[in-house]
Protein backbone atom coordinates (compact mmCIF):
# COMPACT_ATOMS: atom_id res chain seq x y z
CA UNK A 1 0.00 0.00 0.00
CA UNK A 2 0.99 3.51 -0.80
CA UNK A 3 1.68 5.13 2.64
CA UNK A 4 1.44 9.10 2.98
CA UNK A 5 4.34 10.81 3.89
CA UNK A 6 2.88 12.54 6.33
CA UNK A 7 2.00 9.78 8.06
CA UNK A 8 5.29 8.27 8.40
CA UNK A 9 6.45 11.71 9.55
CA UNK A 10 3.41 11.75 12.14
CA UNK A 11 4.35 8.22 13.64
CA UNK A 12 8.38 9.14 13.93
CA UNK A 13 7.67 12.15 15.74
CA UNK A 14 5.47 10.26 18.20
CA UNK A 15 7.69 7.08 18.38
CA UNK A 16 10.83 8.46 17.45
CA UNK A 17 11.91 5.34 15.65
CA UNK A 18 13.74 4.89 12.20
CA UNK A 19 11.99 5.63 9.28
CA UNK A 20 11.98 2.00 7.70
CA UNK A 21 10.53 1.02 10.73
CA UNK A 22 7.84 3.72 10.75
CA UNK A 23 6.81 2.47 6.96
CA UNK A 24 6.71 -0.84 8.30
CA UNK A 25 4.72 -0.79 11.17
CA UNK A 26 1.93 1.55 8.96
CA UNK A 27 2.15 -1.72 6.35
CA UNK A 28 1.05 -4.18 9.09
CA UNK A 29 -1.52 -2.13 10.67
CA UNK A 30 -2.88 -1.15 7.02
CA UNK A 31 -2.44 2.56 7.77
CA UNK A 32 -3.99 2.86 11.02
CA UNK A 33 -1.36 4.93 13.26
CA UNK A 34 -2.67 3.76 16.83
CA UNK A 35 -1.95 0.23 15.60
CA UNK A 36 1.23 1.48 14.48
CA UNK A 37 2.31 2.71 17.32
CA UNK A 38 1.77 -0.56 19.15
CA UNK A 39 3.38 -2.72 16.89
CA UNK A 40 6.10 -0.58 17.48
CA UNK A 41 6.14 -0.96 20.97
CA UNK A 42 6.20 -4.51 21.11
CA UNK A 43 9.01 -4.46 18.96
CA UNK A 44 11.05 -1.35 21.61
CA UNK A 45 11.46 0.99 18.99
CA UNK A 46 8.89 3.04 19.77
CA UNK A 47 11.08 3.92 23.30
CA UNK A 48 13.55 6.84 21.80
CA UNK A 49 11.39 9.73 21.39
CA UNK A 50 10.24 8.93 25.14
CA UNK A 51 13.95 9.48 26.35
CA UNK A 52 14.66 12.64 24.30
CA UNK A 53 14.41 15.00 27.16
CA UNK A 54 16.92 13.14 29.11
CA UNK A 55 20.22 13.65 30.12
CA UNK A 56 23.21 11.95 28.25
CA UNK A 57 25.92 12.82 30.06
CA UNK A 58 28.05 9.60 29.49
CA UNK A 59 29.65 8.31 26.52
CA UNK A 60 32.88 8.29 24.36
CA UNK A 61 35.34 9.96 22.51
CA UNK A 62 36.81 7.98 19.87
CA UNK A 63 39.44 8.06 17.22
CA UNK A 64 39.18 6.22 13.69
CA UNK A 65 42.14 6.43 11.50
CA UNK A 66 41.37 4.94 7.73
CA UNK A 67 43.82 2.54 6.16
CA UNK A 68 46.85 4.37 4.68
CA UNK A 69 46.72 6.77 7.33
CA UNK A 70 45.88 9.70 5.47
CA UNK A 71 42.24 10.79 7.16
CA UNK A 72 41.34 10.48 10.86
CA UNK A 73 38.24 11.01 12.85
CA UNK A 74 37.56 12.11 16.44
CA UNK A 75 33.97 11.47 17.55
CA UNK A 76 32.39 12.11 20.66
CA UNK A 77 28.93 10.35 21.21
CA UNK A 78 27.11 10.05 24.49
CA UNK A 79 24.26 8.24 26.38
CA UNK A 80 23.58 8.25 30.13
CA UNK A 81 25.89 5.92 31.74
CA UNK A 82 28.88 4.51 31.45
CA UNK A 83 27.50 0.84 31.95
CA UNK A 84 26.32 1.37 28.42
CA UNK A 85 29.51 3.20 27.20
CA UNK A 86 31.63 0.07 27.43
CA UNK A 87 29.26 -2.04 25.45
CA UNK A 88 30.17 -3.99 22.32
CA UNK A 89 27.04 -2.54 20.51
CA UNK A 90 28.04 1.03 21.86
CA UNK A 91 31.24 0.76 21.00
CA UNK A 92 30.09 -0.44 17.83
CA UNK A 93 28.00 2.62 17.12
CA UNK A 94 30.82 4.54 17.53
CA UNK A 95 32.88 3.23 14.94
CA UNK A 96 30.22 3.10 12.13
CA UNK A 97 29.78 6.63 13.31
CA UNK A 98 33.35 7.70 12.54
CA UNK A 99 33.45 5.21 9.73
CA UNK A 100 30.67 7.04 8.33
CA UNK A 101 32.65 10.92 8.65
CA UNK A 102 36.03 9.09 6.93
CA UNK A 103 33.80 8.11 4.11
CA UNK A 104 31.24 10.09 3.43
CA UNK A 105 32.78 13.72 4.94
CA UNK A 106 29.87 15.58 6.16
CA UNK A 107 29.99 19.59 7.18
CA UNK A 108 28.12 19.57 9.84
CA UNK A 109 26.03 16.94 12.49
CA UNK A 110 22.72 18.13 11.31
CA UNK A 111 20.48 20.09 9.47
CA UNK A 112 19.68 22.61 12.49
CA UNK A 113 23.59 23.19 12.53
CA UNK A 114 23.48 24.28 8.72
CA UNK A 115 23.73 28.41 9.02
CA UNK A 116 20.70 29.88 7.81
CA UNK A 117 23.22 32.39 5.42
CA UNK A 118 24.34 28.41 3.78
CA UNK A 119 21.11 27.55 3.64
CA UNK A 120 19.86 30.66 1.54
CA UNK A 121 23.20 30.87 -0.83
CA UNK A 122 22.72 27.28 -1.36
CA UNK A 123 18.65 28.62 -2.79
CA UNK A 124 20.32 31.12 -4.68
CA UNK A 125 22.48 28.92 -6.50
CA UNK A 126 19.40 26.35 -7.29
CA UNK A 127 17.27 29.23 -8.23
CA UNK A 128 20.10 30.62 -10.73
CA UNK A 129 20.75 27.40 -12.27
CA UNK A 130 17.05 27.48 -12.91
CA UNK A 131 16.82 30.82 -14.29
CA UNK A 132 16.67 30.10 -17.96
CA UNK A 133 13.55 27.54 -17.24
CA UNK A 134 10.20 28.88 -18.59
CA UNK A 135 8.59 26.89 -15.13
CA UNK A 136 5.88 28.44 -13.00
CA UNK A 137 7.37 29.90 -9.23
CA UNK A 138 5.54 27.20 -7.21
CA UNK A 139 7.39 24.42 -9.09
CA UNK A 140 10.15 26.05 -9.08
CA UNK A 141 10.13 26.58 -5.17
CA UNK A 142 9.41 22.69 -5.52
CA UNK A 143 12.64 22.15 -7.31
CA UNK A 144 14.75 24.05 -4.81
CA UNK A 145 13.75 22.22 -2.08
CA UNK A 146 14.19 19.08 -3.28
CA UNK A 147 17.90 20.30 -4.13
CA UNK A 148 18.02 22.03 -0.59
CA UNK A 149 16.63 18.01 0.60
CA UNK A 150 19.81 16.50 -1.12
CA UNK A 151 22.37 19.25 -0.15
CA UNK A 152 21.23 17.93 3.81
CA UNK A 153 21.32 14.15 2.67
CA UNK A 154 24.93 14.92 1.38
CA UNK A 155 26.60 17.62 3.66
CA UNK A 156 24.63 16.44 7.27
CA UNK A 157 25.79 13.75 9.02
CA UNK A 158 22.77 12.78 11.01
CA UNK A 159 21.01 12.85 7.68
CA UNK A 160 23.37 10.95 5.46
CA UNK A 161 22.71 7.41 4.19
CA UNK A 162 24.52 5.08 6.30
CA UNK A 163 27.60 3.35 4.15
CA UNK A 164 27.54 0.36 5.43
CA UNK A 165 23.62 -0.18 4.27
CA UNK A 166 23.20 -1.04 0.27
CA UNK A 167 19.74 0.25 -0.07
CA UNK A 168 20.29 3.82 1.47
CA UNK A 169 17.41 4.00 2.87
CA UNK A 170 19.16 3.72 6.53
CA UNK A 171 20.36 7.71 7.25
CA UNK A 172 22.46 7.95 10.72
CA UNK A 173 19.70 8.95 12.70
CA UNK A 174 17.91 5.84 12.19
CA UNK A 175 21.09 4.06 13.29
CA UNK A 176 21.31 6.28 16.14
CA UNK A 177 17.33 6.26 16.97
CA UNK A 178 17.59 2.19 17.00
CA UNK A 179 20.74 2.37 19.19
CA UNK A 180 18.48 4.39 22.09
CA UNK A 181 15.25 2.19 21.59
CA UNK A 182 17.68 -1.06 22.33
CA UNK A 183 20.02 -0.14 24.49
CA UNK A 184 17.17 1.83 26.66
CA UNK A 185 18.88 4.83 27.05
CA UNK A 186 19.04 8.09 25.11
CA UNK A 187 22.48 7.89 22.35
CA UNK A 188 23.19 11.22 21.07
CA UNK A 189 25.77 11.89 18.31
CA UNK A 190 27.55 14.91 19.93
CA UNK A 191 30.13 16.41 17.71
CA UNK A 192 33.14 15.32 15.23
CA UNK A 193 35.98 16.25 13.84
CA UNK A 194 37.19 15.07 10.01
CA UNK A 195 41.48 15.40 9.36
CA UNK A 196 42.54 15.00 5.82
CA UNK A 197 46.14 15.07 5.02
CA UNK A 198 47.17 18.36 3.11
CA UNK A 199 43.14 19.86 3.97
CA UNK A 200 43.69 22.87 6.29
CA UNK A 201 45.64 25.97 6.87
Amino acid sequence: MALHASLVKELRERTGAGVMDCKAALESSQGDLQGAVEHLRKKGLADAAKKAHRESRDGVVASYIHPGSKIGVLVEINCETDFVARTDEFQQLVRDVAMQVAAASPAYLSREQVPGEVVEKEREIYRQQMADQKKPPQVIDKIVEGKLEKFYTEQCLLDQPFIKDATGKTRVKDLVDQATARMQERVVVKRFARFQVGEGA
